[in-house]
């Protein structure tokens, strides 16, 4: 897998450019049947989902049966890489890149430290209450509603969220008040319109629990590589243009007109920049014998329980 760093406007560090080969379907995988969802861990189903009828949102189920790629992160591990997100998202890109567990196939991937959930804290509201507010409840079943807080922001734990007294959380709950909390990892699944918890379920809860903002990195599909050629070709081309038209303007009406690539190039700068983030939806697989088999598993994974889904 190849990796490269992604800047924002000011230059500053924004994230990371995923570039996989070779993996054809990934270990942590869609599963489409209609209007029915299946997030599968390779033969284990992690979570249940229905689109309501009317799209408004999903009825969901979730298993205990997910299990995060990620290694338990080592104190001497968290002290060295201790306030630096670049350096995170590196040692993050090469679990991901790693395991056979996770959601990463052949194509383009975005790891992101500027996930949208994070930049529209409303002012005046705690980090604690707002990102309590944004935390999908419900275990094992819920309901993720896509017209509360706008479409993508909210998040969806794949396990129960520990509580501010569990062990792991009060051993990050100093590393969240220095500001030394390692990542959460998510990833955002269009179907879904939300990013899932991945990894870092306990240091979220730690971030709630001193209501400071948890540092999030965000994984999301790119551009495939052939789009992103045809699309940069079709800038530098408009830009090309630009230029050639202000060099026309002046030769006829001299230097007062400014030149085309003092003008041009900020805005071809930007659309590459956009065209390298830019989203695109999950890839899913449909799911062998469809509806049938997926009503099968959620009944054995509801052991027979009510739930709309089935």
């Amino acid at each position: 897998m190849r990796r490269g760093e992604v800047t924002r406007d000011d230059g500053t560090w924004s994230g990371l450019d995923l570039d996989v080969r070779d993996r054809p379907r990934p270990g942590l995988c869609v599963l489409t049947a209609g209007r029915r969802l299946l997030l599968a861990q390779g033969e284990r189903p992690v979570l249940f989902a229905v689109v309501g009828e009317h799209l408004q949102g999903v009825d969901f189920w979730r298993t205990d049966a997910y299990r995060s790629f990620v290694p338990p992160l080592r104190a001497d591990l968290v002290r060295a890489l201790a306030g630096s997100p670049e350096r995170w998202a590196h040692r993050f890109a090469g679990w991901l890149g790693e395991t056979s567990d996770g959601p990463l196939h052949e194509g383009r991937w975005l790891l992101t430290g500027d996930p949208l959930i994070r930049r529209h804290r409303p002012v005046g509201v705690s980090p604690a209450a707002y990102w309590t507010e944004m935390l999908v409840e419900g275990h094992p079943d819920g309901w993720l509603e896509w017209f509360v807080h706008n479409c993508g922001w909210e998040l969806l734990p794949l396990r129960p969220m520990p509580a501010a007294d569990d062990g792991r959380v009060k051993a990050y709950r100093k590393r969240a008040r220095d500001g030394t909390l390692p990542p959460v990892l998510t990833w955002w699944v269009s179907g879904l319109d939300c990013p899932l918890v991945l990894d870092g379920h306990a240091r979220l809860a730690a971030a709630i629990a001193e209501s400071v903002d948890p540092p999030l990195l965000e994984l999301r599909r790119a551009l495939p590589h052939d789009d992103l050629a045809a699309h940069t070709d079709r800038a530098a081309a408009a830009y090309a243009s630009e230029v050639a038209r202000f060099a026309g303007l002046r030769a006829v009406h001299g230097p007062t007109v400014p030149d085309g690539a003092a003008v041009a190039g900020p805005r071809l700068a930007g659309d590459l920049r956009e065209l390298r983030t830019r989203t695109r939806p999950t890839w899913a697989w449909p799911l062998p014998d469809g509806e049938a088999r997926w009503l099968r598993l959620a009944r054995e994974a509801t052991g027979g329980r009510d739930w709309p889904g089935v």
